[in-house]
């Protein structure tokens, strides 16, 4: 089973790196996103769900690949964007949705929303990741040591001290690989909104230079195409 676990991933980082280096037609860009965006919503009613941590200990791996993904993904939309100004329905159609029809006020409100995904989601997320890897090591000796004092005491059998010694470490190992998700998280945010300016202020001189499109077309054309990657 691990060998097949191994190769799984194998797979998918080589299939992340032909994502980077070889075009993607717009139908197949909007299949990924649609998969993206339903993995997603599975995986947050998972954690809904979810009443104890260790019932899903491959969660940090998930959220890895699922970062992972999106971040990939936006090299083949920002390919897509600059050459051919043009992303597949998905990502226009949701772009027009959130600029709705006025670019200024559009700008604006996806703005705000990335500030408030960025400075207090995403940041929140990795300190209280940090807060609970950091107690979850340092009670870790405690906890060892109230295990072996109950079973000297007779309070629990060998057996059940095992599997209360298991469950402990994996606690732990649980809240650090999540310490660590969450930084990557936290760098795939970053890049996030490093790729919509490329998008858009690049987008717009190519537009005008390439196209030969006005400033107003190109602008409108590429903060929608913007917008809706992010």
């Amino acid at each position: 089973a691990e060998s097949y676990h191994d190769l799984i991933l194998a797979l998918f980082f080589f299939m992340a790196v032909m994502m980077m280096i070889i075009p993607l037609p717009t139908v197949v860009v909007d299949i990924i996103i649609a998969i993206n965006i339903s993995t997603a919503l599975l995986l947050l009613m998972l954690s809904i769900y979810i009443k104890n941590p260790l019932e899903l200990t491959s969660f940090p791996t998930i959220l890895l690949i699922t970062t992972l993904m999106p971040l990939v993904l936006s090299v083949s939309t920002t390919r897509l964007i600059l050459l051919h100004h043009d992303a597949g329905d998905i990502i226009y159609s949701f772009g027009n949705f959130v600029v709705g029809g006025n670019i200024v006020v559009g700008l604006v409100i996806f703005t705000i929303i990335t500030i408030v995904q960025f400075m207090v989601i995403t940041k929140g997320a990795e300190r209280v990741a940090e807060v609970s890897a950091r107690f979850s090591l340092d009670g870790m000796p405690g906890k060892q040591m109230s295990i072996d004092g109950d079973m000297r005491a007779g309070v629990i059998d060998p057996l059940e001290a095992k599997v209360l010694r298991s469950r402990v470490q994996k606690e732990s190992q649980f809240y650090g690989s999540m310490d660590g998700a969450m930084k990557f998280v936290k760098g795939d945010a970053i890049a996030g909104i490093i790729i919509v300016l490329v998008n858009l202020f690049g987008g717009v001189l190519i537009g005008m230079w390439q196209f030969d499109m006005p400033f107003s077309e190109a602008l409108s054309l590429f903060s929608v195409l913007s917008v809706g990657d992010a």
